[in-house]
């Protein structure tokens, strides 16, 4: 493979999954949400573009419509789920994310079973090589990125973010401060399945094919990863642990080209990624980058106010 095409397709999957884990950051991160069925929203979005752009769909409608769906199936989820245990609801996600990939993988009038559909890429320059159509790519997925990361700051450093906060590190009190943490968790588990909607939408467009075997539950665990190596509800650490597990998972991939190794290649990177989580719960529990500061125009004012003080006291 062309080194340069490979390293410009590594930068495109580093910003669909920086999006995939900016959403389960404000999921679990700031929410405390345990959402095990991630995959599950990424899958949505991506058949949702899939068969919208195969009767002519423009492809920014097809990523709208996909993220839309997505959350409306995120809300759906929630009304039931939120209601059970933090362990429990991570079953339910879980559970429903197998199910959806086995329907969409058995019932083949929906998307074209196990064979999976062709998918139109978002935008075709005529005459262009397929760099072009990459470094095209790479504009259209990292404008989402930033987007999402931009949305992700302004609710961590919001009033609404205080209040993710506060119901991830006790329900009881946040409820009984007026605030309804059924409502909140619905509408941040909205959010997040939204963005992993618009992930799956860049993702199926940029591969220009969706399978059923392309969302499988591993899916998820990488993103956890890319998570807790980052640092739980930290944008910039989500950003950047989506940035060392692609490089890490990209590597392994083409290990088996220049290495012999005793081992299948894909079973050695489960391996690895097992021992990372663990040496990183271990010794960074907090992630490489710890929790962000809340920063907010409130909190700016009591802080100059105490340096005030402390100034007139000296």
């Amino acid at each position: 493979m062309d080194p340069l095409l490979y390293v410009l397709d590594l930068i495109v999957f580093i910003g669909i999954f920086g999006i995939l884990a900016l959403s389960l950051n404000l999921e679990f991160g700031f929410a405390g949400l345990a959402n095990f069925g991630k995959v599950a929203f990424f899958l949505i979005g991506a058949y949702t573009y899939a068969l919208l752009s195969q009767i002519g769909v423009p492809f920014y409608l097809c990523l709208i419509a996909g993220a839309t769906l997505s959350a409306a199936f995120g809300l759906l989820i929630s009304l039931p789920a939120l209601r059970l245990r933090a362990d429990y609801l991570a079953i339910a996600i879980l559970t429903f994310g197998e199910i959806l990939r086995l329907i969409v993988k058995s019932e083949s009038w929906i998307a074209g079973g196990d064979w999976g559909i062709s998918v139109s890429p978002a935008i075709a320059i005529s005459g262009g090589s397929h760099r072009v159509d990459v470094l095209v790519n790479i504009g259209l997925v990292y404008f989402c990125l930033l987007i999402c990361f931009v949305i992700a700051q302004l609710l961590a450093n919001s009033p609404y973010g205080r209040v993710m906060r506060a119901v991830r590190e006790d329900e009881v009190a946040a409820e009984a401060l007026g605030k309804n943490r059924a409502r909140y968790k619905a509408q941040v588990l909205m959010l997040g399945s939204a963005m992993a909607g618009i992930a799956g939408g860049l993702y199926a467009q940029y591969l220009q094919y969706v399978l059923p075997g392309m969302f499988m539950p591993m899916v998820t665990f990488t993103v956890w990863i890319m998570v807790l190596l980052g640092g739980p509800a930290n944008n910039w650490g989500a950003v950047l642990g989506a940035v060392l597990v692609t490089l890490f998972d990209r590597g392994t991939n083409i290990a088996k080209d220049y290495l012999t190794l005793p081992i299948d290649p894909s079973n050695l990177q489960y391996i690895l990624f097992g021992a990372l989580i663990i040496l990183v719960l271990l010794y960074r529990p907090q992630g490489l980058l710890k929790e962000s500061p809340i920063k907010t125009k409130a909190l700016e004012s009591v802080k100059r106010e105490r340096s005030v003080v402390k100034g007139k006291g000296s």
